[in-house]
């Protein structure tokens, strides 16, 4: 019998709930999965899934959505019948707090306590439950912005590893979706901001390079701002980019931070007088919208996504959308990046474990993932175990204009660069 899966549309969950007993009481079932063996998390009716996320933090970001995000996913896998005839039983997320102990802590209980086949989502800025995750060789999937997803077996970014090691390479959207907004990259310059982290210090490893590939100066590249608290002054920090152009100001400022980091700093900016380009990875969410003081602060900016934008007509964001409003209960609610990191998480695991039919161990799925390829996803095309090295290199640009997101560099895949 499955778990009852948080805040599912009643009616849905009631279903998942009569296709759970039927099958546990009709053992003769032709059509049903065989036993499942010794492997951890699999029985003749279920697979267990738990996840790893952010709910809350010191700065009062949350990533809580993500949850969300892979509840809708893993709901309609099982209205469709599940994997083979097994029902996903999604445990919900274990809250980190961005904080690494605590990270670890749930990587544990998830695999030792709950036993679960898989964790999908993984999604935090600290992610020190890695390597024990991939010892105890636990399929992982999340958004690839850790050094994490880049490179173990068992480990997966859901558009692949976006902080490669040397001999991997480097998605372009970013700078160039940036170069088609100022008109080209030549003669253009940039500064690059991000947190005194290691994701952040990596984070400008990376765009430093990728900036530079594009065409742009670099003028400015420091992971500078404290990762623990939001700075109440950040006229040191605007003072340094201002004059970063040899004494004038860059025509972009890129921020490698959370929301709350980022509305001070382009606060701070914008009241400098500055007019060039903004634009951050974090801020594609409508809940923003809410407050008129965050909504100032942000106005303009250029958000990166590495999916298609809420706002595509692709057949696939109408599902997404119907499947997030059945999992909140068939309400509508606003639409996130979180949930789409939680959706797309999800979606990566049932693909490839679709793929390792019915015989469903982590030798199967593992298999199964080294020769996994789509097309035409919310991320673009996909592949493994390329995406453990490379990124799928797609993306858009988003701009808050007006109290309303638009789509100012439309969803595309560009061709990545070596990682040096």
């Amino acid at each position: 019998m499955l778990r009852p899966i948080r805040t599912l549309a009643a009616a849905a969950a009631a279903l998942a709930l009569v296709s759970a007993c039927n099958s546990a009481s009709n053992q003769s079932d032709p059509g049903k999965p065989g036993p499942a063996g010794d492997s951890r998390g699999v029985t003749a009716d279920s697979i267990k899934v738990g996840g790893i996320v952010s709910m809350t933090s010191a700065s009062g970001y949350s990533k809580k959505d993500t949850d969300l995000g892979a509840k809708a996913r893993y709901l309609r896998a099982n209205a469709e019948g599940g994997i083979h005839g097994r029902k996903i039983d999604y445990l919900g997320a274990e809250d980190d707090g961005q904080d690494p102990g605590k990270n670890m802590a749930a990587a544990r209980k998830l695999v030792q306590q709950d036993k679960v086949f898989a964790v999908s989502p993984m999604s935090s800025v600290t992610f020190s439950g890695a390597d024990f995750l991939e010892q105890e060789k636990v399929p992982t999937f999340g958004w690839g912005t850790l050094p994490s997803f880049c490179g173990p077996k068992y480990i997966y970014g859901f558009n692949g590893c976006l902080v490669p090691t040397p001999g991997g390479t480097l998605n372009q959207t970013w700078p160039e979706g940036i170069g088609k907004v100022l008109g080209g990259a030549q003669g253009k310059s940039v500064a690059i901001i991000a947190n005194d982290s290691d994701a952040g210090k990596f984070g400008i490893r990376t765009f430093q390079q990728g900036f530079a590939s594009a065409g742009f100066t670099v003028s400015y590249a420091k992971a500078s701002v404290p990762g623990t608290a939001v700075p109440s002054d950040w006229s040191a920090y605007v003072k340094d980019i201002l004059e970063s152009n040899g004494g004038k100001a860059p025509d972009a400022v890129v921020s490698v931070m959370q929301t709350p980091n980022n509305i001070g700093l382009f606060t701070a900016l914008k009241r400098s007088g500055y007019k060039g380009l903004l634009s951050d990875p974090t801020d594609y969410d409508p809940g923003l919208l809410a407050k008129d003081a965050t909504k100032q602060a942000l106005d303009g900016v250029h958000v990166l996504l590495q999916f298609q934008p809420f706002e595509s007509a692709d057949p696939k964001m109408a599902q997404f959308k119907a499947d997030i409003k059945a999992a909140a209960g068939g309400q509508d609610v606003p639409l996130n990046m979180h949930m789409l990191t939680g959706y797309m998480s999800a979606d990566l695991f049932v693909s490839i474990a679709q793929k390792a039919g019915k015989d469903l161990t982590v030798e199967s799925f593992q298999a199964a993932a080294q020769s996994f390829s789509d097309t035409g996803t919310l991320v673009g095309d996909r592949a493994e175990p390329k995406g453990q090295k490379d990124s799928f290199g797609c993306g858009a640009l988003v701009q808050l204009k007006n109290g309303a997101y638009e789509v100012s560099v439309p969803f595309k895949c560009y061709e990545p660069i070596p990682f040096k």
